[in-house]
């Protein structure tokens, strides 16, 4: 286990910059969304598994960072995005179940 992951919030303004490079999943949520708020424990217990250096798991609220969730067609959330060196490889809508995530990063 990875005691050290953490999972941190992006901007529109950093957006661009933290997903550049290497394997990031992205989560597009808000504070009201029951199954957003269901996926956040999920993505806790990914994020200590992966190991270090690996996979960088970051969330993004669509109600305080408009502009990103605009840019790739976020329509519902919960929303993963799996980004591989900036471009988009993976899109996964609704509540994803810690295995799935697992089996999606190739952990």
């Amino acid at each position: 286990m990875n005691d050290n992951a953490k999972i941190t919030s992006l901007t529109d303004e950093d957006f661009d910059i933290q997903v550049a490079a290497g394997t990031v999943l992205v989560d597009f949520w808000a504070s009201w969304c029951m199954p957003c708020r269901l996926q956040g424990p999920i993505l806790d217990r990914v994020a200590a598994s992966v190991k270090p250096g690996g996979v960088r798991i970051y969330k993004l609220n669509v109600d305080e960072q408009p502009r990103t969730p605009s840019r790739f067609q976020i329509n519902s959330i919960p929303t993963l995005l799996l980004f591989l060196d900036g471009q988009v490889v993976r899109r996964m809508i609704g509540l994803q179940d810690e295995k799935s995530l697992m089996a999606a990063l190739g952990a």
